[in-house]
């Protein structure tokens, strides 16, 4: 069956700034690493290019207002309302094209989905996965919210979809689009919001109104480590997929939880990003992968070749092809950046204790309310 990768190399020539954390050039050495592990060049792999999502496409979350301020920003026209709607800030700056640049990503997120509903099993489109942007405003390095454009066309289509965000930070735009929805499960595991952006993704954020249950958070303290991961996984995360039963799981896989990001200190390693990776994968469902979140160039594209080959059923040699090693100095990242740490420090006791306290509640919450889920009031 054929797996989908949505060719995200038109996107270098953009540019956030050489202060921002955002660094495009990721999406072209990922490419490049993928090419070098034989990747890309594999009959079961179908590379699609990015395109603009239409206004119409856009209008199923942002709102019109939005949309014509980030056009008119984009051209270099001074918008008044511009800082209401979070643009020309340090977070989301307006450099040339950024309408471009975002609906380039959102399009691709939907052909992604597309390429599910006309039988692929797997899509991934790494420039993806920008949660935080919301209805009337950009935020959080986020200015127009893929994943949501995503899913409502799996909506459309009558799908039920599973959404889970690995990312460091809580995907607090996607939450809030289908908070009202049991059709929509949303499911984040993210760094505690009383420690960093966005502030939010507490456990008692669990939907509202039909959607009661259909929102899961699992904040967890700084150092959280490999073993807070298993642990919410085994006992959280898979069971409410499966307990929901969705017709397709999509995932945003931000890297900004590894060890080494600048911005987060969850501390996974990257046997654990690639043990989640592998739990999407054993769900059996159709899978669309979305990138998000990582300032750590190294990790980012360690992590998203590891996950595109867990889509294509393939193992990966633990050494890092030569050629690509040069290719990446050329960028400034070094060869020890992308072998990473050799050590992961433990997760301590009092992260585990306050876990299994979140996991409890969660549970005794939201799974009685999921168990019911086909059953509309």
């Amino acid at each position: 069956m054929k797996k989908t990768l949505v060719d995200p190399r038109q996107l270098l020539r953009f540019d956030f700034g050489e202060a921002h954390p955002f660094k495009v050039y990721r999406l072209g050495l990922l490419v490049e690493l993928l090419a070098d592990y034989g990747l890309l060049e594999r009959p079961d792999v179908q590379l699609i290019p990015l395109r603009e999502a239409t206004e119409a496409e856009a209008l199923s979350f942002h709102s019109r207002g939005y949309l014509e301020a980030l056009r008119l920003a984009s051209s270099g026209m001074w918008v008044p309302n511009q800082f209401a709607h979070g643009l020309g800030t340090t977070d989301n700056p307006t450099f040339p094209d950024v309408y471009e640049w975002a609906m380039l990503i959102a399009g691709g997120s939907i052909d992604a989905a597309d390429a599910l509903l006309r039988g692929a099993t797997r899509a991934f489109n790494p420039a993806g996965g920008l949660h935080h942007a919301m209805p009337t405003r950009a935020s959080g390095f986020c200015h127009v919210n893929d994943g949501v454009l995503a899913i409502q066309r799996l909506r459309q289509a009558g799908k039920r979809v599973a959404y889970v965000d690995i990312d460091a930070h809580h995907g607090d735009g996607v939450q809030q689009a289908f908070y009202g929805e049991r059709d929509v499960l949303t499911l984040s595991i993210h760094q505690t919001g009383y420690t960093i952006f966005p502030g939010t993704g507490f456990e008692d954020e669990i939907g509202a109104s039909d959607g009661r249950g259909f929102s899961i958070n699992v904040p967890l303290l700084p150092g959280a480590g490999d073993r807070a991961y298993d642990q919410a996984f085994e006992e959280l995360i898979v069971p409410a997929i499966e307990l929901f039963a969705p017709d397709v799981l999509v995932t945003q896989l931000g890297t900004d939880a590894l060890i080494g990001d600048l911005l987060a200190n969850l501390r996974m390693s990257l046997h654990g990003f690639e043990r989640a990776a592998e739990r999407f994968r054993a769900l059996g469902v159709p899978w669309l992968a979305l990138g998000g979140g990582g300032y750590d160039v190294g990790n980012v594209v360690r992590a998203w070749t590891l996950a595109w080959s867990v889509m294509l059923d393939e193992k990966l040699p633990d050494e890092i092809p030569s050629i690509f090693l040069t290719q990446a100095v050329a960028h400034g990242v070094t060869a020890s950046q992308l072998r990473g740490p050799r050590e992961v420090p433990p997760t301590s006791d009092r992260v585990l204790e306050a876990l299994a306290e979140t996991i409890g509640k969660v549970r005794e919450v939201t799974f009685p309310l999921l168990a019911g889920g086909h059953q509309r009031t």
